[in-house]
């Protein structure tokens, strides 16, 4: 005898932590449409109306702009494994946690990875960084643009000047600042950037969009060895995506489809608006948090406008709020981890999160949790 199966019903949360962000509707009602094949001529129409929404927040031209079906970190091991080997110096600028992944994934392709480091929470001077790439003399440079694990905002300028001029390659990631904060590729000199789908773009996770610049692209075809990673292989990945559209992998055609929606709300908003909304949000929320007398791990003007750390103050214990926050008001916020598990929460207000009213809301609903801690 047969039984029925209750249907799924997760709970609703607020999602203000670091990632995965609110999604809006219209994104949830496009990976509702039918699916086509990933050979399909309207899936690479879909393909190549995302790449110019893309360059949009990017701030860039490079033609080879395109998605990769994976999550952030297959955009970082893509952007590695194309250009990082064994004949590899690699340099990277590490002061948080995933900097520190993106020096992992150096040393696993055999690379000679010089790590220039600083406590979690701190940024790199001009100076500073010019210093390092000088007496290195390296042929990659890897830096974080928007640290994930601290709300650090690391300016890229000097690093892709010092880094061109001893003829490096700059990679950047920008998984925690596309869509909410100008990257401006080009004219800082980004070489090869990384983002994913679940943070500023506000969709779910399961993509990385990526870009290469010229120059990046003339020196991995001269390569004369294969990439050891088969799946994020960009001659490849260009072979499927670009002129000849030959079989690579089946692509997830709904998550492309709601990327596709995504992005067209970044481009009906404006992206300029987009950014001015998130940085007049990201003040209010700073000085809300103040208020109820946090201070925050980042000096201005280091912070993210995607990701705010204040420090948990001494007597407060972090789960016992984060879990307050949930029962209460299923909020979801995110604590610490590596150098600063226990010592911060990082709450995020990015994308179709980053409203007036969820400012509000959390200033409120933060306030109740510390006087009920």
């Amino acid at each position: 005898m047969s039984s029925s199966i209750p249907s799924l019903n997760p709970p609703h949360r607020l999602l203000f932590g670091p990632g995965p962000t609110p999604v809006a509707a219209r994104v949830y009602e496009a990976m509702a449409k039918p699916i086509v094949g990933h050979l399909d001529p309207f899936f690479f129409q879909i393909n190549e109306e995302i790449r110019p929404w893309l360059r949009m927040v990017y701030g860039t031209t490079n033609p080879f702009t395109m998605v990769l079906s994976g999550t952030g970190s297959a955009g970082m091991e893509a952007a590695v494994s194309n250009f990082v080997h064994e004949d590899t110096k690699f340099v990277v600028f590490i002061a948080g946690y995933f900097a520190d992944r993106i020096a992992e994934m150096g040393h696993r392709q055999g690379a000679t990875v010089v790590r220039v480091e600083k406590p979690w929470g701190e940024t790199f001077t001009d100076a500073e960084v010019r210093e390092a790439i000088l007496r290195e003399r390296p042929t990659m440079v890897g830096y974080v643009t928007a640290e994930t694990s601290t709300g650090v905002w690391q300016g890229g300028n000097a690093i892709c000047q010092a880094a061109h001029e001893v003829g490096a390659l700059v990679i950047a990631d920008c998984v925690t600042s596309l869509g909410t904060m100008p990257i401006n590729v080009d004219a800082t000199g980004i070489d090869i950037a990384f983002s994913c789908s679940q943070k500023g773009l506000s969709c779910p996770p399961g993509l990385s969009p990526i870009t290469v610049s010229e120059n990046a692209m003339n020196r991995l075809r001269a390569r004369q060895t294969s990439n050891r990673t088969w799946y994020l292989d960009f001659k490849l990945l260009d072979e499927y995506f670009g002129g000849q559209k030959r079989y690579h992998h089946t692509a997830p055609i709904s998550m492309f489809y709601a990327l596709r929606e995504g992005l067209a709300l970044i481009a009906e908003e404006g992206v300029e608006a987009r950014f001015a909304r998130h940085k007049a949000n990201h003040l209010e929320l700073v000085a809300g948090l103040e208020g109820l007398g946090l201070k925050m791990l980042v000096n201005n003007p280091h912070r993210l406008w995607t990701l705010h750390t204040p420090i948990i103050p001494e007597g407060k214990d972090d789960m016992k709020i984060r879990k307050y926050l949930l029962d209460q008001y299923s909020i979801d916020i995110a604590g610490g981890f590596g150098q600063l598990a226990g010592k911060i929460w990082r709450i995020g207000l990015m994308g179709e999160g980053s409203k007036k009213e969820n400012v509000a809301l959390l200033v409120e609903s933060m306030g109740k949790a510390l006087a009920a801690a």
